[in-house]
């Protein structure tokens, strides 16, 4: 019999994660699903943990786009909904509730459409409550930009083929860019449920630190700035590799980007990067949303509308999209280099 659902999970090194979620895979209720790991060449017991608990295992080439075009291969759902090995599912009954809500979404409104869930974070300590609370509430948030591969991904197999499957000319980003894919044919559901999240990339790697990487990424990555992805494995090292960032190492690498693109190439970059940010000005005011939620009704944010009724359309120009560039310009190449400076000699 065809299940309903596969379930693709990319694995590298993750013995200590993948068996929660294996488990709670096994524990659903409701429909046929079938569990594919595909792994990028773990070399501790990820493989055999997976084939202990009846999981199909895939070998792939390194890095997460490849690795799940190859379990969507292998996959024998008419659904597909790719996990990473470190989510953890809140209900027996989570993956037949949104299978159900998509399937209804699809039959209402006659469009392609993919889900995926908000997310919560498991933490090791209680410090940075306010960021994480803003992270999670902009998960369940429909915004481009917002949707990102550990918030899960639901979709028919068909509408997956259709798209032409993960970008797999880098090892990261290739849910950015289904995300973006998917807004520009279709539509977005927010599943009913959450995910669990494992927070142990902020926590080991600074969680300022990872964001002011992160911002730094997806700027560089609108703006096209594609010399910067060619040394990936310096800009994003996989989870087992992970240490406390040096952002002032990310900070140079920019700069000799923008120094080999030269004064015909680089203002382009920095004018295309600004432009990302003037279009991301939403976000500071859904952060006064957040951080005031205790005096706001749940799901009431002024600040957000305040800014998507009065400030967007008046920044919508290229005047704004030149201011933002030289802030970030002023920021990123000035300000932070020697903010972190300082900061690295202390350790």
């Amino acid at each position: 019999m065809t299940p309903e659902l596969s379930v693709v999970v990319p694995t590298l090194n993750e013995a200590s994660a993948l068996p929660t979620l294996l488990d709670q895979l096994r524990r659903q209720h409701g429909l046929a699903c079938e569990v594919i790991v595909a792994d990028g060449g773990s070399s501790d017991t990820t493989v055999a943990l997976a084939q202990q608990a009846r999981a199909r295992v895939v070998s792939a080439p390194r890095g997460r786009g490849a690795q799940m075009n190859a379990g969507a291969r292998a996959a024998t759902g008419r659904h597909l909904l790719f996990l990473h090995a470190d989510s953890e599912l809140a209900t027996t009954l989570q993956l037949r509730e949104a299978l159900d809500a998509l399937k209804a979404q699809i039959a209402m409104d006659g469009t392609r459409c993919a889900g995926h869930f908000a997310l919560r974070f498991a933490r090791r300590d209680a410090a940075h409550a306010l960021f994480y609370r803003y992270l999670e509430e902009k998960t369940a948030l429909n915004r481009t930009g917002t949707i990102n591969g550990d918030q899960g991904l639901l979709l028919s197999a068909e509408y997956f083929h259709e798209l032409g499957g993960f970008d797999e000319r880098l090892p990261f980003l290739e849910d950015q860019r289904i995300a973006t894919r998917i807004s520009g044919s279709g539509r977005w559901l927010l599943l009913p449920g959450t995910l669990l999240t494992s927070a142990r990339r902020f926590e080991t790697e600074g969680a300022c630190r990872r964001y002011t990487v992160m911002a730094l990424i997806m700027g560089l990555h609108a703006a096209g700035a594609d010399a910067f992805f060619e040394r990936a494995s310096e800009v994003y090292a996989s989870q087992g590799e992970t240490a406390r960032l040096r952002v002032g190492a990310h900070l140079a690498l920019t700069r000799r980007v923008l120094r080999a693109a030269g004064w015909r190439g680089a203002p382009g970059i920095l004018y295309r990067a600004g432009r990302y940010t003037r279009q991301n000005s939403w976000q500071p005011f859904f952060w006064c949303d957040v951080a005031l939620r205790t005096r706001l009704e749940p799901g009431r944010n002024p600040f957000l509308a305040f800014h998507d009724r009065v400030i967007r359309p008046l920044a919508d120009n290229r005047l704004f999209d030149t201011l933002a560039m030289l802030a970030i310009t002023i920021w990123f190449l000035g300000v932070l280099p020697l903010a972190y400076a300082v900061l690295d000699r202390r350790r």
